[in-house]
């Protein structure tokens, strides 16, 4: 089992920037890639990023340049880095852990999900 905590989220002005952690516990030896999706209200759940162990990273169009997607293997934590952050960023994030090392932009074979974090964003 792996349990994800994720934290950091708050409200920010448009241009503004959060950073989300996600930390993980338990067989975390057996986690490849992992990821961050957020669900806005109505709306259904949406890729944002993905990082594999190795480091390699993948991004939704809606964010690059603005999202960073980084992992500390030592320390079991992903992190996004959320810089001009705009009224439709608005969402609960959540982060997943993929066992496989599959990149699934659904994350429908995510395995493990953390409880989401909200970030909303005013303008």
């Amino acid at each position: 089992q792996v349990q994800l905590v994720e934290s950091g989220g708050g409200l920010v002005q448009a241009g503004g920037s959060l950073r989300l952690s996600c930390a993980a516990s338990g067989r975390t030896y057996s986690v490849v890639t992992m990821g961050w999706f957020r669900r806005a209200p109505g709306k259904e759940r949406e890729f944002v990023a993905a990082i594999t162990r190795g480091g390699t990273t993948y991004y939704a169009d809606s964010v690059k340049g603005r999202l960073t997607i980084s992992r500390d293997n030592a320390k079991n934590t992903m992190y996004l880095q959320m810089n001009s952050l705009k009224p439709e960023d608005t969402a609960v994030y959540y982060c997943a852990a993929d066992l496989s090392g599959r990149i699934d932009y659904t994350g429908a074979r995510y395995d493990y999900w953390g409880q989401g974090t909200q970030v909303t964003v005013s303008s």
